[in-house]
């Protein structure tokens, strides 16, 4: 299975989408720059969403740093409700409705079940190899053997599921990093597409609105490689049309370990209060 490519056919849509759950670091503005970089040659469009979804750790004052953080390094993006004459960003908080029509679509075609396994369940459940995964190989606890789930009478019930195809290889061509597989069932298992607090899973949420949205396009940083060949399964799943996929590498301090939101010496908020300037900054790329 492979991603569908951008055509001459479709007008370029990218997009950018952090997450409000920390301060944008430099890493993220070398992967937006990267993606606006890329809808400018293609005379395409850039949008803006606010990933929003995590209640526990998304707070206001992280979406007010985000756009103020965008501008100061000359981000732009051309798409977005607009807010007093300017494009504010599209809010995944205000998007549930879309998720749950496509989770009922999953449930009807029988993609997903009913999950009670937390996430330290699963963990324990799993050999030692596994535990420092983003999402954990789930060992099937939960897992019927076929058929429709119930229909999700509240938005709270219980984790569901996607049963992925065991054994199938689920591969796209990169335009940055070529040719990557995965194997459903091995390198990953089935995973969440709607959880117990009445919200879907990145997983799904990035699909409806990456479909909805028109994007060509997606610019995301190489750790999201494996959540690639997992929504390539949704978009299937859904009848969607995939987009391209273009992966950075990520980028590291001094140490070599991965730059994070907690780290504010790496912040663009940081940065700029040691005098670092955008065009200095953008040099490093």
């Amino acid at each position: 299975m492979e991603s569908s490519a951008v055509t001459e056919s479709r007008s370029y849509r990218g997009r950018l989408a952090p997450s409000p759950t920390g301060w944008l670091h430099l890493g993220h503005a070398r992967t937006f720059w990267i993606a606006q970089q890329r809808a400018d040659t293609a005379g395409g469009v850039l949008i803006l969403r606010n990933d929003d979804l995590d209640r526990a750790r998304c707070r206001p004052e992280y979406v007010a740093a985000m756009l103020e953080d965008l501008r100061w390094f000359g981000l732009r993006w051309s798409e977005g409700p607009d807010v007093g004459g300017a494009h504010a960003p599209y809010a995944q908080s205000a998007r549930n409705p879309h998720y749950l029509t496509a989770f009922e679509k999953l449930r009807e075609r029988g993609c997903i079940y009913p999950c009670t396994c937390s996430r330290q369940d699963v963990l324990r459940a799993l050999a030692a190899p596994h535990e420092g995964e983003e999402e954990p190989i789930y060992p099937g606890t939960c897992r019927p053997m076929s058929g429709k789930g119930e229909r999700l009478k509240t938005k709270g019930e219980t984790n569901w599921r996607f049963r992925v195809p065991d054994g199938e290889t689920i591969g796209f061509t990169d335009s940055a990093l070529g040719e990557h597989t995965e194997i459903a069932g091995s390198d990953f298992g089935d995973f969440l597409v709607w959880r117990k607090d009445g919200l879907p899973s990145y997983q799904l949420a990035c699909v409806v609105d990456d479909a909805e949205m028109r994007i060509t396009e997606v610019v995301r940083g190489a750790d999201l490689l494996m959540s690639t060949c997992r929504q390539l399964l949704l978009y299937r799943a859904l009848g969607l049309d995939a987009p391209a996929f273009h992966h950075t590498a990520l980028m590291t301090d001094v140490n070599g370990i991965r730059l994070a939101k907690r780290d504010d010496p790496t912040s663009l908020r940081g940065l700029r209060a040691s005098g670092a300037t955008p065009e200095k900054l953008r040099a490093q790329f």
